[in-house]
């Protein structure tokens, strides 16, 4: 769908599936409007694919399951994804995401990130 200018429907999950080859991933749509405050993608992976483990150091995640299946790993511990599961990821923590054999579709909502700034390495 087309960007808009104030609220309203901003996209049609069927409608994004399938405009994108069920084999493909990423971003399926992303939030995009000017002066907003939250940041929000609808994200496919492909049947088993993953998203490594990483440490997303700024920003807490909510992730939102839409479709299909798959596994969230934490440092503690794993558990099983499926359509309508919520999940917070605090900032700080270590999180992988993989997907089951059907794929998996899910929705991100974070804070906009900051801008670009320069910071330094971290110690150790």
């Amino acid at each position: 769908m087309t960007s808009h200018p104030g609220p309203g429907v901003l996209a049609h999950l069927e409608s994004l599936l399938h405009q994108a080859p069920a084999d493909s991933g990423g971003a399926l749509w992303r939030l995009q409007e000017e002066g907003r405050q939250l940041d929000a993608n609808i994200v496919r992976l492909p049947a088993n694919a993953e998203v490594a483990a990483h440490v997303e150091p700024d920003l807490d995640v909510l992730v939102q399951v839409l479709d299909g299946s798959g596994l969230l790993e934490t440092d503690g511990g794993r558990q099983e994804l499926s359509a309508g599961c919520t999940a917070w990821l605090p900032h700080g923590a270590r999180r992988a995401v993989s997907a089951a054999g059907d794929g998996l579709v899910y929705l991100t909502v974070h804070r906009r990130r900051p801008g670009l700034s320069i910071r330094s390495a971290p110690l150790g």
